[in-house]
């Protein structure tokens, strides 16, 4: 951890702040969302239909909305959306922890979504501009105070809903308050639009329609063949929420042995990235180039559904310490080699998107590509599901873990032949006509 502080130090104060920022954002996330459902249902006695409708309100107004937020980033500046998005957080989870009627938690749900929406584009436009020429080293920073905040904020969450979850919510509802105020005061403003360019260029964007902005980034064939090569990658990498939690259950039950086991998973996908990933991308970037570290983290994650299949083969234990490590081995094994797979392509997952951007409209298209891939991930788990329906249904259960390997094969082989043409190379805005003048 003292490497992570000192490489942070090394930074720009902007680009350390916007770090801690997002470390913040997760912990106050994560402490309250994993508990939302079981107040919602438990304390709030709510229908399973509704609650599923509340928590899908807040992923479809994020998922939604990220294309409008990343343009606005792109036309106001980055730091009035980053603020707004934390102010809006602040007040979503504090009606989450106080009201029960229906309108309202729909309210609080999708106005948490939508705060997402804000400042995530900008956040990481804002981290590209200013960490400059060591983006993709800035970006295995960012990924390393992300996962710390989803590590902690679970941990903190348990403790303080043990109290109540109305305390949860008021606590997490502080956290976004406070850090709102520091990114009023702390966090120096960028001209609207900028991403490194002029001021004259700055003005040009802000004059030009949005519509055709939105026009120009989705004519980027390159963006939008990587965008779409990438959804296997967040789809993979969900599966440490839905299908290891998943197997980890069927095999070792919902008992104490299970939830140890879950709880392992977890620690284990979040502490070897917090203690690996500098490494990983320093090793990365001294011995290919990102087209290849993006191809190798697709298929390390593909590879990462192997002691799953593997563990198919192995005769289910009747109970005792041998099923326990069936159910706990292979998951965990799968998380790690997850996170090492995330750990490669993420920083040069990020800095390509700037590249192909061409350094223009660089949150639209960050915007563009989290809905894509927000978009592929709802579907991904909906066919993961059913094959995991399929699977327990038909007694064949290595046919998810095949699926899940098979699509990682597939991703990187799309990734290495984007590489191979030259597509994921950067990309040259077109010159655009000049607007008349009177």
């Amino acid at each position: 951890m003292k490497t992570v502080f000192r490489q942070t130090r090394s930074y720009k104060r902007s680009v350390q702040l916007l770090m801690v920022n997002q470390f913040t954002i997760n912990l106050g996330f994560y402490m309250l969302m994993p508990y939302l459902a079981g107040h919602l249902s438990g304390t709030l006695g709510l229908a399973g239909w509704i609650v599923g409708l509340v928590l899908g309100v807040r992923n479809f107004s994020q998922q939604g909305m990220f294309l409008v937020g990343g343009t606005l980033a792109d036309r106001l500046g980055c730091k009035p959306l980053i603020v707004a998005g934390c102010v809006l957080r602040t007040a979503g989870f504090a009606m989450l922890g106080l009201v029960d009627s229906l309108p309202a938690l729909l309210a609080a749900s999708a106005a948490t979504g939508l705060a997402g929406a804000l400042f995530n584009p900008a956040v990481r436009a804002y981290l590209a501009a200013d960490a400059g020429e060591r983006r993709v080293e800035a970006f295995a920073l960012f990924n390393v105070y992300y996962q710390a905040g989803i590590l902690l904020g679970p941990l903190v969450g348990m403790v303080l809903t043990g109290v109540d979850f109305r305390v949860t919510c008021l606590v997490s509802a502080g956290i976004f308050a406070v850090l709102s105020i520091v990114q009023i005061r702390g966090l120096p403003a960028r001209r609207a639009g900028d991403s490194g360019g002029t001021e004259t260029e700055a003005a040009g964007k802000r004059r030009e329609s949005v519509l055709s902005q939105w026009r120009g980034v989705v004519a980027n064939r390159p963006f939008l063949l990587f965008s779409g090569a990438m959804i296997g990658f967040y789809v993979l990498q969900f599966q440490v929420y839905l299908a290891l939690p998943m197997e980890i259950r069927r095999l070792g039950g919902d008992g104490n042995s299970g939830t140890a086991a879950v709880a392992l998973l977890f620690a284990v996908s979040g502490l070897s990235t917090i203690l690996f990933q500098t490494r990983v991308t320093t090793w990365c970037r001294a011995r290919m180039e990102p087209g290849r570290a993006l191809t190798l983290g697709l298929l390390v994650m593909g590879a990462a559904f192997t002691p799953l299949l593997a563990g198919t083969a192995v005769p289910v234990p009747a109970g005792g310490a041998a099923l326990w490590l069936l159910a706990a081995v292979p998951p965990t094994l799968a998380a790690l080699l997850l996170a090492l797979g995330t750990m490669i392509a993420y920083p040069f997952e990020m800095d390509t998107i700037v590249r192909l951007s061409g350094d223009r409209l660089v949150a639209t298209h960050y915007g563009l590509f989290n809905t894509i891939c927000g978009v592929g991930i709802t579907l991904g788990n909906l066919l993961i599901g059913a094959a995991l329906d399929a699977a327990r249904a038909a007694g064949v259960s290595a046919l998810p873990w095949t699926a899940l390997l098979v699509l990682g094969l597939a991703c990187s082989g799309a990734l290495y032949g984007l590489h191979r043409t030259g597509r994921l190379a950067r990309s040259v805005p077109r010159a655009r006509p000049r607007p008349a003048t009177a």
